[in-house]
């Protein structure tokens, strides 16, 4: 009898334990759904053309324009951010209306920053003729401030440099480049 006893409680704990271990797995399941959910885009968007304006004595005046295949907006999450999976064109306008382009294959736009990050074939030309090229450059919209620490080459109208490592404001006027080397031409 004792052994019939034992019997029927390890059948009836063995059913106990497969019954929660099934309802388990689909409650898993679900809160792996839910996870998969929370990182998903709450938006997305395609044929992105954006303009950037300042009023200014009731003129309105174009500051940029970002155009973009796709964007994925990511909003929702504790540290938002856009995403550009196909990449953008990006033109900025100065006060006199001169035009810097700026491409890459990728962008994230990080909001709480202001940080652009900006990834391959990233290219940055000016109506000066001036053009960064690197794989990887971040822009700060705050400081209107553009750095990487990848490989770059930079080339103006008499000069081609190249280097790892460029810090530079929006217009080229004031930059830095680490461990640069090139033809450089000097003024006698």
């Amino acid at each position: 009898m004792r052994k019939h006893f034992l019997h029927i409680i390890k059948n009836l704990v063995t059913a106990i334990v497969v019954t929660l271990f099934f309802s388990c797995d689909n409650d898993f399941n679900e809160v792996q759904k839910v996870g998969v959910l929370q990182n998903q885009p709450i938006g997305e968007a395609e044929n992105i053309d954006l303009k950037y304006t300042e009023v200014k004595e009731d003129t309105v005046r174009l500051l940029a324009n970002l155009l973009s295949p796709k964007m994925l907006d990511y909003s929702n999450r504790n540290f938002a951010f856009n995403v550009f999976p196909d990449g953008v064109v990006l033109y900025v306008y100065d006060d006199k209306k001169n035009k810097t382009t700026i491409t890459s294959d990728y962008a994230i736009v990080y909001s709480e920053t202001d940080i652009i990050d900006l990834r391959g074939d990233v290219q940055i030309a000016t109506h000066q003729k001036d053009t960064l090229f690197t794989e990887q450059l971040y822009y700060n919209q705050k400081l209107e401030w553009a750095f990487t620490n990848e490989p770059f080459v930079f080339k103006s109208l008499t000069n081609s440099t190249h280097g790892v490592g460029f810090d530079s404001d929006k217009e080229f006027k004031r930059y830095q480049m680490l461990e640069m080397g090139g033809e450089i031409e000097l003024d006698n």
